[in-house]
């Protein structure tokens, strides 16, 4: 009897130590689902982004709906691109933000937004973001988003002893003269398009 039990121990793998168990191994067709499942997911992660790209990018009205759809995503993942580098119909001006905070005590602290050209390298691909935030801001249709610019900066330059009552956010935009010649710059022209003093408990 002790010879069949002895026959129905299970026999240790070869390099498998005395009372080491035997490592579980997954059944090959899971491993390969779980692989072509990952692979499908990046697969339609890449093609969703290229399409979403090109839908946002090329001014064809025919991609006028479902650009209504994507732009929403394409914003909050920074992505989105305008047709205006490059036509029909390029950007005629420079544009650059700066802010100016007042506080109750009457100084003036002026804050200015990074202006890509002023960056290095890598300073000016982590914070390409802003360019495009600038472009937009000023418009009239992200009127919502001042009040919430505007405290933040005031936060962010806060004096306890001399705290920010007001912000003023200012667009300076020059003219682009097409070719080069020898004329000065143009002088840029400023458009204040945010007045306003800070609610009470802003700065909290």
């Amino acid at each position: 009897m002790n010879e069949a039990k002895g026959n129905r121990r299970k026999k240790r793998t070869p390099g498998q130590t005395k009372g080491q168990r035997r490592p579980r191994t997954r059944p090959e067709g899971e491993g390969q689902g779980i692989r072509g499942l990952r692979r499908g997911a990046i697969t339609v992660f890449i093609l969703f982004h290229l399409f979403a790209i090109t839908v946002v990018a090329v001014p064809l009205k025919a991609f006028a709906g479902v650009k209504e759809l994507v732009m929403p995503y394409m914003r909050w993942s920074g992505l989105f691109q305008s047709w205006d580098m490059f036509g029909p119909d390029p950007v005629k001006v420079n544009a650059y933000v700066k802010a100016v905070v007042i506080s109750r005590g009457r100084h003036m602290q002026v804050w200015s937004f990074p202006k890509m050209e002023d960056l290095g390298l890598g300073e000016r691909f982590r914070k390409e973001r802003y360019r495009k935030f600038l472009e937009v801001l000023p418009q009239a249709q992200y009127a919502p988003l001042w009040p919430g610019v505007a405290s933040h900066l005031a936060r962010s330059l806060n004096n306890p002893a001399d705290p920010p009552d007001k912000v003023l956010l200012i667009e300076f935009q020059s003219d682009i003269h097409p070719g080069a010649d020898d004329s000065p710059e143009p002088v840029a022209r400023p458009n204040v398009f945010y007045e306003d003093y800070l609610p009470p408990g802003e700065l909290r």
